[in-house]
C-alpha cells in the first residue's frame, strides 16, 4: 500500500504540509490531534510562531484542519519549524517525513531541576506499506525515538530530542500483521534507517528552519 505524497497549503499565513489518505490507516501518535492509536483519514503537519501560546492546541490543528476541509479522524502536528524543510527518506517501501527543529535540545533523563522549556521540535510522519499489530506500532515509535537520538548524536547535536518532539507511525489497516516494530524487525530496522536518514538531512539544511514570531 502506498502512502499518500504531502501537499503544501498555506492557512492562516503558515504553511502546512497535508496528507490526504484514500482510505484510512491504522496510526499511532503522540500528535495535538488525533493522538493514540486508531484509524486516521488525514495527517498535517504546520508551521506555528516560535513565540507560539494557543491555549488549545488541539482544537488549533482542529481548525486548521476545518479551513482544509480535512473530514473524518486525522492527526495534526504542529512546529515552528518551516515545514517547506521537510525531508523525506525511504527504505524498504517504508517512508519518513520528517521536520528538524534541534535549536533547543534536551537530554530525556535530564536532571529534575532542568525544567528550562524553549520551543524546538522534530516531527516524524512515518509510513510502513506494511499493517503493524498494535503492540508493533508501539515498539515503532520507540524505534523512531532511537534512529532520531542516533542521528543527533552522531551529528553533535547535544541531547536525545526536544520537549516537544511529536511521532506519527502510520499503516494499512488491512492484511497479515507484523507483531514487530523494533529497529531488528523487517519494518522496523527499515524505519529506524529512513528516520535517521531523514533527521540528518535536516540537521544540515543551511536555509533557517523557522519562521519569525507574531509581531
Amino acid at each position: 500500500m502506498t502512502p499518500p505524497s504531502p501537499v503544501l497549503h498555506v492557512v492562516q499565513d503558515r504553511p502546512v504540509l497535508v496528507w490526504r489518505c484514500g482510505n484510512p490507516w491504522l496510526a499511532i501518535s503522540s500528535a495535538p490531534r488525533g493522538g493514540g492509536i486508531g484509524l486516521r483519514n488525514w495527517v498535517l503537519n504546520a508551521t506555528v510562531p516560535t513565540n507560539y501560546d494557543h491555549p488549545d492546541p488541539t482544537a488549533h490543528a482542529g481548525e486548521l484542519a476545518a479551513e482544509l476541509d480535512l473530514r473524518g479522524e486525522g492527526i495534526g502536528l504542529l512546529t515552528a519549524v518551516d515545514v517547506r524543510h521537510e525531508i523525506t527518506a525511504s527504505d524498504g517501501g517504508v517512508q519518513a517525513s520528517v521536520t528538524t527543529g534541534a535549536n533547543a535540545p534536551v537530554w530525556a533523563a535530564a536532571p529534575a531541576e532542568e525544567r528550562a522549556w524553549a520551543p524546538g521540535t522534530i516531527n516524524a510522519v512515518c509510513w510502513s506499506p506494511i499493517r503493524l499489530t498494535e503492540a508493533a506500532l508501539v515498539n515503532a515509535v520507540a524505534t523512531v525515538a532511537e534512529a532520531k537520538a542516533q542521528a543527533l548524536a552522531e551529528s553533535g547535536v547535544p541531547g536525545t530530542g526536544t520537549v516537544t518532539d511529536a511521532t506519527a507511525v502510520l499503516c494499512p489497516a488491512g492484511g497479515p500483521a507484523e507483531l514487530y516494530g523494533g529497529p531488528r524487525s523487517r519494518v522496523g530496522s527499515a524505519l529506524a534507517r529512513a528516520v535517521h536518514a531523514a533527521v540528518t538531512a535536516g540537521l544540515r539544511l543551511e536555509n533557517p528552519r523557522h519562521i519569525p514570531e507574531n509581531p
